[in-house]
């Protein structure tokens, strides 16, 4: 397939249109089946088009580098929650609804594994959640 900018002579109308190859065009061109839609004009002429080259290099290398630069934010993330908050592993209900329901215990913020189930029924309740990505780190 392959797509032009075609222009009216009459009416200067400009609009694109699909061929099945550029044979196809001018097969169509010469039998006089090419028409403006505005005016219904038989003088119908290609323009000039700049071609659209993907750049499938680029686009891996911005997909790369947007990729690294999520990994690397993420990563800063968790380096802060580890550093500030509790790990309590897969108890992380339990320990939320404990601190949650005793107002005497003044314990620095959680964190852990939860199910979704469990996620949702903690913020039925009225317990602040929240659900972040966790990258493990593979370098060992």
């Amino acid at each position: 397939m392959i797509k032009y900018k075609l222009i009216c002579k009459d009416c200067n109308l400009s609009f694109d249109s699909w061929f099945a190859s550029s044979y196809e065009y001018e097969k169509l061109k010469q039998k006089n089946f090419l028409n403006c839609h505005n005016c219904s004009s038989k003088k119908i002429e290609k323009t000039l088009m700049a071609p659209k080259i993907l750049n499938k290099i680029k686009k891996s290398n911005d997909k790369k580098i947007k990729f690294n630069q999520i990994n690397k934010k993420i990563k800063e993330y968790q380096k802060f929650i580890k550093e500030n908050f509790k790990y309590v592993g897969d108890n992380f209900a339990y320990e939320a609804r404990s601190i949650h329901y005793d107002k005497k215990k003044k314990e620095k913020g959680i964190y852990g594994t939860a199910s979704n189930n469990e996620i949702r029924e903690l913020k039925e309740e009225g317990i602040e959640t929240e659900v972040i990505p966790w990258i493990e780190n593979k370098n060992n």
